[in-house]
């Protein structure tokens, strides 16, 4: 059985997706579409911006979506049995699955960006990259911290990152170090995503997505929230709700689809970040990009 995944925040990069819009009339058809619902060229930032430009959020999230659902759409062999998404991933995964249209996705990732910067706004803080702990070890410590500190992505055994206020992630990193962590890097993001910091962003998109049709799944979608299949309409809008102050749990999320049957990964969209946390999580299963 085949698994596509799709990458979230962080595989960008210049000229992203320009082969492709010069390959395909059909890609070239949706990157149009979706310059004309954001109303501003995304295509002129993927293909010719500066990293500052395309770090911005407002462009990061609907580029990635953009560059991985045309990837998927256009593909002749795409035919998933199953689909997930790393954070702004499960998007791109669900317009792939035919849950959501893609005038609506772009529509929604587009919000997302927007009331995710605003959170970011209203409470400044940060993330943090933990190499070589043990989960427990690191959710205990985080939660032993007078701040709010938590662990936001499961992205493979022994790589979780943690989010939170930039006092509490600054004291999380040398108690973490100091508990035999490898590495605790501050990472260079916006804000505390996948946090309770960012409630003011899931209570804006929660209205966004009650109002959004979404279409009946051609496959299941293991989503973040709690790294399950769904196909349930009312399951799938109420995880992507949550998503934004839940953890992303990827690795839970690849070991479940092995477990039900997953033996090829393929990576939709920019880079090879997921690729990568799959080969650490699963060591059989095969991957590549599409």
């Amino acid at each position: 059985m085949k698994a596509y995944v799709f990458p979230g925040q962080g595989a960008q990069f210049t000229g992203m997706g320009k082969d492709l819009y010069e390959a395909s009339p059909k890609a070239k058809a949706l990157f149009d579409e979706a310059n004309d619902i954001l109303g501003f060229k995304l295509t002129d930032v993927m293909f010719n911006g500066t990293a500052d430009e395309q770090k911005q959020t407002k462009v990061t999230q609907p580029a990635i979506f953009l560059h991985s659902v045309a990837v998927a759409l256009v593909n002749d062999t795409f035919a998933p049995d199953m689909v997930a998404g790393h954070s702004l991933g499960e998007f791109s995964a669900l317009v792939a699955n035919k849950t959501l249209s893609f005038a609506d996705g772009v529509k929604l990732v587009s919000k997302r960006a927007l009331a995710m910067q605003h959170a970011c706004e209203i409470n400044p803080s940060t993330m943090a990259a933990i190499i070589g702990l043990d989960d427990k070890i690191v959710e205990d410590i985080c939660a032993s911290i007078d701040e709010i500190v938590v662990a936001a992505n499961y992205n493979c055994p022994g790589q979780l990152v943690i989010s939170g206020t930039i006092n509490g992630i600054n004291i999380a990193c040398e108690k973490l170090k100091a508990a035999g962590a490898k590495r605790a890097l501050p990472l260079q993001v916006g804000g505390a995503f996948h946090s309770p910091l960012m409630e003011p962003a899931r209570a804006e998109l929660a209205a966004a997505i009650e109002s959004t049709p979404f279409g009946k799944p051609i496959c299941p979608v293991y989503q973040n929230v709690n790294a399950l299949p769904s196909t349930d309409v009312n399951v799938i809008k109420q995880n992507l709700i949550a998503q934004l102050t839940s953890p992303v749990r990827w690795t839970q999320s690849v070991q479940n689809m092995v477990k039900d049957g997953a033996k090829t990964f393929i990576e939709c969209g920019p880079g090879k970040v997921l690729q990568g946390l799959v080969k650490k999580i699963a060591p059989e299963a095969e991957v590549m990009s599409l």
